[in-house]
């Protein structure tokens, strides 16, 4: 059954429809709040899911990596965990939007509550975009909409923790997130996780990171990695650089 929560979020009004990935994807959101964007599309491009490996992303919102995923590796088999019902209601729609429903789950549930809680084998791949920020003095949301995206109720290390026993040993993590944060998802993580190989995301050549980009593999040994960085935008004119442009076209990947 919908719950009060779903069904205010589904008329009209309240939800727009976007095109992704060329046109490839398409995706509905709220109308106001938070929408997914840039992060969302370099998260998935960074996903080399192999044909019937298993996916599953930390708080998944309407979906918007999952479907990007789901046009990207057309066989990887995908799982949403959201604990806003709205939200999981759009995934679920979006799923079916974009003919991944066959092969896509989107569960009701919280991080906080920890993996086991799901009662599932772990997966290939475990993937996250987290809350922002963790400390609600640091930070006022740009409006309650916005909130759940960018505040993080059980920190960092809450989101850090379940990825790390969602993913069977060998299986990748894969995380973006503030460039500020990078030292602490590395301590969060190496308890049980190595190789790591870290992607800064500038916004402009002669700018400094904001998002980074971060590939764990669990129980992984090999030397940590420091790849060329992707920049977004160039200052001739265009919105973004050639690369940028072609990853949220669909058309290249952002591998590790």
């Amino acid at each position: 059954m919908m719950g009060q929560a779903e069904s205010s979020l589904t008329t009209a009004a309240d939800v727009a429809e976007s095109a992704l990935l060329g046109g490839r994807v398409r995706l509905r959101q709220p109308a106001r709040g938070y929408r997914a964007g840039l992060d969302a599309a370099l998260l998935a491009a960074a996903v080399g899911a192999r044909p019937g490996e298993r996916v599953i992303e930390a708080g998944c919102g309407a979906g918007a990596v999952l479907m990007q995923i789901a046009a990207r590796r057309p066989e990887a088999l995908l799982t949403g965990l959201e604990r806003d019902a709205a939200a999981a209601a759009l995934a679920r729609q979006n799923a079916e939007l974009n003919c991944a429903a066959s092969r896509t789950t989107i569960l009701d549930g919280d991080v906080a509550h920890a993996f086991r809680a799901l009662d599932l084998p772990p997966f290939d791949w475990a993937v996250s975009n987290p809350p922002f920020f963790d400390d609600p003095g640091a930070l006022r949301a740009p409006a309650e909409g916005k909130r759940g995206a960018w505040m993080a109720d059980d920190g960092l290390a809450a989101w850090t923790g379940f990825l790390l026993k969602a993913v069977r040993e060998g299986g990748r993590i894969v995380i973006i997130h503030r460039a500020d944060r990078l030292a602490d998802i590395l301590s969060l993580l190496a308890p049980k996780a190595g190789s790591f190989a870290i992607r800064p995301i500038q916004p402009y050549v002669d700018q400094p990171a904001k998002r980074v980009l971060v590939q764990a593999i669990k129980t992984g040994k090999a030397p940590l990695r420091l790849l060329p960085p992707l920049i977004v935008h160039d200052r001739a004119g265009a919105k973004h650089t050639l690369q940028a442009e072609a990853i949220l076209r669909g058309e290249a990947e952002l591998g590790f």
